[in-house]
């Protein structure tokens, strides 16, 4: 049975960058990963409601820096900045090092996979049909200018006792592409009745150096052959212009006993 691959881990070094971007000898690398993983967790608890999109954590000569990809900025900002404040304090708590945190704001959240996976489960927690709710999504990133969307979604959808998996698809995913721009991300809907998984791919077209689409990527004039008619077209037409095994334009065996002599 065939497993897809993590799309975002495929292509790093090619058109992805990491999220953690530090250097660390044996002795320091997995403590260094292991505050990286508490540090995305907590900050995934804190701004629960901010719409964060994904976090980017650099270690530049005993300082970090954190940038943190949000379609609400303000939410994150606060009154005045208060909480940017206090959530860059307690980020020093935890690190150990000063921090600068940097806030961006994601411009299409239609069109990112972390954020409409979330908006998918919070809909789900709510009640709300899992299908109508997935065709949602697709309809609104195919409109913001996506190229392709997949989302699927696993467990006991509606509430059935047996847990099953249903996804849906618009335009082209191309995973073994890997200039293809391709966004995942997963969510979890924790509902009264178990646990709904849902997985997003986005693919919004391809990346290359110069930034535009490869030659052989559009038709060319040439290749452009003029299709040939249906057999039902062919039959329709009289016996003289039928091409058959007889030759050109020959009447079938069938029609030619069935013509009438010319003396009668």
């Amino acid at each position: 049975m065939g497993q897809k691959i993590h799309p975002i881990g495929f292509r790093l070094a090619v058109t992805r960058n990491w999220g953690s971007r530090w250097f660390a000898d044996d002795k320091t690398f997995s403590e260094t990963l292991a505050a990286d993983i508490r540090v995305r967790e907590y900050l995934k608890k804190k701004l629960k409601n901010a719409s964060v999109s994904r976090v980017v954590i650099e270690r530049p000569a005993k300082n970090a820096r954190i940038t943190i990809f949000s379609a609400r900025p303000g939410v994150v900002i606060g009154k005045r900045g208060e909480d940017i404040e206090t959530l860059k304090a307690d980020l020093q708590t935890l690190m150990g090092v000063p921090v600068h945190v940097n806030i961006e704001e994601v411009r299409k959240p239609e069109t990112d996979a972390q954020l409409v996976a979330d908006s998918i489960s919070q809909q789900l927690e709510k009640r709300i049909m899992f299908r109508r709710a997935m065709k949602r999504a697709m309809q609104n990133a195919m409109r913001m200018g996506a190229q392709g969307i997949k989302i699927m979604s696993s467990g006991r959808l509606n509430g059935i006792e047996i847990a099953r998996t249903e996804w849906y698809r618009e335009g082209r995913v191309p995973l073994h592409t890997l200039r293809a721009n391709i966004d995942y991300a997963t969510s979890e809907a924790h509902t009264t009745y178990g646990i709904i998984g849902i997985k997003v791919w986005i693919y919004k077209g391809e990346i290359l150096a110069n930034g535009q689409l490869p030659p052989e990527a559009a038709p060319r004039e040439e290749e452009r052959r003029p299709r040939r008619a249906p057999r039902g077209d062919r039959r329709d037409r009289p016996a003289g212009e039928r091409t058959g095994r007889g030759g050109r334009g020959a009447p079938r065996k069938s029609e030619a006993a069935a013509a009438p002599a010319e003396g009668e």
